[in-house]
């Protein structure tokens, strides 16, 4: 019987537009009237995720950062699991060395050094998920989402490596080359002692501490509402979300998942833009998986 569902947002819930769509609030509203909890895990940070959830009324936990926080339905905070400043120091060496374009998350905020790269790497996210879209037309709209999506800029990382106030919670690297640019970076960050690698998008890779993982997130607020993890179900699309999908009772992979993803879950749903998410979560309720 499922008490829990936990469900990515990026290629998961949102639907082509970021918003979430209807067929999606209706069936987490069904599963609600069926006593189960509504969770989202997401890559995105605090003030990233609010937006489209509040533009529906959706108020529930969220796990953010890829697990590196967790706040109530009331945004108080759960937990945090930072990655370490001599770690933190090393990883921007690398990056910097490899010169690839990275974005730093932390404490509710994702700084970048270069507004242009910032305007361009979403331009390029957005044509990938919507190949429907020119290129110039996904730079309009990667241009008016920056007024959405809170953002601050920073001429030198190292002043925030210096600021004992700031807990550095994610590092975020692209290339349009993908693999042939990132697998090396990434073999040489996973040389770091503590630290995980995964990824949202073939285009980038993703930095957390090794406690800092959905999966672990997931179980960390099943337990603290008394739910076994067999009661859990968790969906999502990309190779950030392996690790609660490998832990869930149900799992589900979006039908535009990664064939990596496909292969750990359980259950394969329809794709972010034909609300796979809704069809999963009344699926699972209605067939008392």
């Amino acid at each position: 019987m499922i008490q829990l569902i936990a469900s990515d947002m990026d290629g998961t819930l949102l639907g082509k537009k970021m918003e979430v769509l209807q067929e999606n609030v209706e069936a987490i509203r069904f599963a609600e009237e069926h006593g189960v909890k509504f969770v989202i895990a997401t890559g995105r940070n605090l003030s990233e995720a609010r937006p489209p959830l509040e533009d529906v009324g959706i108020t529930c936990p969220i796990i953010a950062v890829n697990g590196a926080q967790a706040f109530d339905e009331n945004r108080n905070e759960l937990f945090t699991i930072e990655i370490n400043k001599d770690s933190a120091s090393e990883i921007v060496k690398t990056l910097e060395d490899d010169q690839v374009y990275f974005e730093i998350c932390a404490d509710g905020h994702v700084y970048s050094n270069s507004p242009a790269q910032r305007i361009e790497n979403m331009a390029m996210n957005l044509a990938n998920m919507m190949p429907h879209l020119t290129f110039k037309m996904a730079l309009s709209m990667a241009t008016s989402q920056l007024d959405v999506l809170p953002i601050k800029y920073i001429d030198d990382y190292q002043r925030l490596l210096e600021d004992d106030t700031a807990r550095i919670l994610k590092f975020i690297a692209f290339s349009h080359e993908e693999a042939k640019v990132l697998a090396p970076i990434r073999k040489n960050v996973e040389k770091l002692p503590d630290l995980i690698v995964t990824s949202s998008y073939p285009n980038n890779i993703e930095i957390n501490h090794q406690y800092a993982q959905k999966g672990i997130a997931v179980k960390r607020i099943a337990d603290k509402m008394g739910i076994p993890m067999e009661n859990v179900m968790t969906i999502g699309d990309n190779l950030n979300d392996v690790s609660m999908l490998g832990v869930a009772g149900v799992s589900f992979a979006m039908g535009n998942a990664e064939m990596d993803v496909k292969n750990v879950a359980k259950y394969v749903t329809d794709v972010h833009s034909e609300a796979g998410v809704g069809k999963a979560i009344r699926r699972a309720i209605e067939e008392n998986l």
